[in-house]
This record gives C-alpha cells, structure tokens and sequence, in this order.
C-alpha cells in the first residue's frame, strides 16, 4: 500500500497520477471526517476553530488520517495533532508527500 494514498472513504489512487498536494488530500479529510465544507480548512485551520473538532472529532480524524495514510499515531501524539500545520509536520516526519 506504499504506492497508494487512501482519501477515505475513496478510492485509492496512485501517488504518481495524485495532482492534489498534501494539503488539499488533508483538506478533503478533514472535512469528510469532521462534516465541514472544504472551505472551512485552510492551511492554518486549528481545533478550536471547528466546533465539530472536539474529542469525538479528533479521535476520528486520527482514526481517517491512519487509514488514508497507511500509517499509526502513537496514543502521545493525539493531542499534539491539533492544527493543519501540526498534522502536515507529523504527515512529514512519517514520509507522507
């Protein structure tokens, strides 16, 4: 699954036809995940700006961003995952492009 990138609950699709930048795939999670318009996500988005981002909606953001990205956060990590800047840090750090 290294060569695909899962934007749940979509198809997956190869990294290599993927014209989206990891923003806009991390746009598009968030608000499948947290049922927000994907207007309402910008590169500075942070937790308390949505209301639907509470607990609930931070356990399940890592709960998309593990399956969308084949990867898993540490239970440390969760809450430090709070804002677009932090995910796309850990997105990083994980190798995620």
């Amino acid at each position: 699954m290294h060569d695909c990138v899962r934007l749940s609950p979509y198809t997956p699709v190869k990294n290599d036809t993927l014209a989206m930048s990891l923003f806009a795939q991390l746009q598009i999670i968030i608000a499948t995940t947290l049922k927000v318009p994907t207007s309402a996500i910008t590169p500075d988005t942070r937790d308390e700006d949505l209301s639907s981002w509470d607990s609930l909606g931070q356990v399940n953001l890592i709960m998309a961003l593990e399956q969308s990205f084949d990867l898993e956060v540490d239970v440390e990590e969760f809450a430090s995952l709070n804002s677009v800047p932090a995910i796309l840090d850990f997105l990083a750090r994980q190798g995620v492009s």
